[in-house]
């Protein structure tokens, strides 16, 4: 018969896995970093779309009709 030491493979498996689990246990999270800013992106997409409009309305300004 073979001796009790030696582990089949999903013992094996199963230890591995129980000792991977337990590395990650012990490490810390990262951390989620700083939140968008989005107040300011905001204000940019607008003045962006304003000085695109006011550039479309001064170039189809200038064409004459017909």
């Amino acid at each position: 018969m073979t001796e009790k030491t030696e582990l089949n493979e999903v013992a094996a498996a199963a230890k591995e896995a129980k000792r991977v689990a337990d590395a990650a246990a012990d490490t810390k999270q990262p951390s989620k970093g700083q939140p968008w800013p989005l107040v300011p992106i905001g204000v940019g997409i607008g003045i962006g779309s304003a000085a695109l409009a006011a550039a479309l309305l001064y170039a189809n300004a200038g064409r004459k009709k017909g």
